[in-house]
């Protein structure tokens, strides 16, 4: 799909890897509509890609309520007309141990809240924006690519059984919706990232940085475009659907 004047929808597009999505894909031309759940890092987002010369508009957006998920795809369709891409980048962390033990009694257990917090946005919140993406994409008859964000953390990883098993639910979306979309003319994608500079890794102490590269095989943590470039790659490429992009440095081999 060539994106120029196609209105492509980016949840959690205000700030660090959505961010970078929107710039890149913004200065290919592309119409922007980022969803964000913060309103003021939404005006300011917009304000920046719009000084840059780049076409986007902010809609309000809390991709776990359902209402809320119609609505902000409703506004999209009067103000831009029916989005023709969406990237559903929008998650967060809530980590801890499934169960944490002291001479032979367990101490701590992950609550049930956290949990749900992060299905809710990182898993639900995929599930809502996508499938209101598709109705709008299949009804529009122009049909369009749904690009869902996974992680190298969907083959389990320490302390983050909620959002290890959110990101592997996220990839079985794509291939799913792969299969069932293609006759509306309908493509997905799914990117995986590893280590990438964002705020989080960057707060990290140097020596934890340090060692968190030394087990990458680029030893480099990855940068935002990175993550961009992966998925302006599934939103071009037209042959491409229900598979999964990898970036990570060679990490997980």
């Amino acid at each position: 799909m060539e994106v120029t004047n196609k209105v492509i929808a980016i949840t959690g597009g205000a700030s660090g890897l959505g961010y970078a999505m929107a710039q890149r894909l913004g200065k290919q031309g592309a119409i922007l509509a980022l969803l964000d759940r913060n309103a003021v890092t939404l005006d300011d987002a917009v304000s920046e890609l719009t000084e840059q010369g780049i076409n986007a508009h902010g809609f309000p957006l809390d991709v776990s309520d359902e209402q809320s998920v119609i609505t902000a795809f409703a506004d999209i369709a009067a103000r831009l007309g029916p989005v023709e891409g969406c990237i559903n980048n929008a998650g967060i962390t809530d980590d801890a141990l499934l169960i944490k033990a002291q001479d032979g009694v367990v101490t701590k257990r992950m609550s049930l809240a956290a949990w749900k917090r992060v299905i809710d946005v990182n898993l639900t919140g995929i599930f809502l924006c996508g499938r209101e993406a598709a109705s709008h994409m299949m009804e529009s008859g122009k049909g369009g690519v749904i690009v869902n964000i996974s992680s190298i953390s969907r083959a389990g990883n320490m302390g983050q059984s909620n959002y290890a098993a959110a990101k592997a639910g996220v990839h079985a979306l794509t291939v799913t919706w792969a299969k069932e979309l293609a006759k509306y003319g309908i493509r997905t994608g799914s990117v995986a990232p590893g280590f990438i500079v964002t705020p989080m890794t960057a707060a990290m102490r140097p020596d934890m940085q340090e060692k968190l590269a030394s087990g990458i095989p680029l030893k480099q943590f990855g940068q935002a475009d990175n993550i961009a470039q992966s998925v302006a790659f599934i939103m071009e490429n037209d042959y491409f659907t229900g598979r999964m992009i990898e970036c990570d440095g060679g990490l997980r081999m």
